[in-house]
């Protein structure tokens, strides 16, 4: 399904049915600050599952992050973090970035690696921050690339979803996304490392 969300203004209803979706298991592909994304509810396993064949990556490998709604959901899968770490998120969030930080025993199994992180997206996008505030957790996210077939980001949703709508249940249709990912940042070590030099620059 190919369905608008006006990306200023996201319709309540509209809205309850993505949510709905994810409940059920289903695999959504949406607008973010920076590219489209592709995500399920974090705590659905064959979602994930899932999300990993259609991008042809190996679970154990893959790099996914959680998109949240504030910095609320933060204590409930990530370590502590000092204080000029969570001054750095306050001032750059929400925004264009992937904060990676190291997880708790709260993160969902699936997601429990050897390198025991997880990265965290808070985009300044209504529509997926609506999202995840009426579903009441985090989104699995991942970036559309080019692993797909794809050149590049791909940021058109009519196309997206001439691609995807055999793959996954629902794609938003929240007007074009720009093709410049996130900018990833390490906050596992005592120096903060850009990882990635993306749309987002720190302040």
């Amino acid at each position: 399904m190919l369905l608008q969300i006006h990306p200023d203004n996201p319709d309540e209803r509209k809205i309850k049915q993505v949510v709905e979706c994810l409940r059920s298991g289903g695999v959504i592909i949406y607008p973010t600050d920076t590219v489209y994304g592709i995500g399920c509810d974090i705590r659905d396993a064959k979602a994930v599952e899932k999300i990993c064949r259609i991008k042809n990556i190996d679970l154990k490998k893959a790099d996914f992050s959680f998109l949240c709604y504030d910095l609320s959901n933060l204590s409930e899968f990530v370590m502590p973090v000092d204080n000029s770490v969570f001054r750095m998120l306050k001032k750059n969030l929400p925004g264009p970035f992937t904060f990676i930080l190291k997880a708790n025993n709260t993160v969902p199994k699936i997601f429990q690696s050897k390198k025991k992180t997880v990265g965290i997206r808070i985009p300044d996008n209504k529509i997926c921050r609506a999202i995840v505030k009426e579903l009441g957790n985090p989104v699995m996210t991942s970036s559309l690339t080019e692993e797909n077939d794809f050149k590049d980001y791909p940021n058109d949703p009519e196309l997206i979803y001439e691609h995807y709508e055999k793959l996954v249940d629902i794609v938003i249709d929240g007007g074009l996304c720009g093709k410049k990912p996130s900018t990833i940042v390490d906050c596992t070590n005592d120096d903060v490392t850009v990882l990635r030099e993306g749309k987002g620059i720190l302040s």
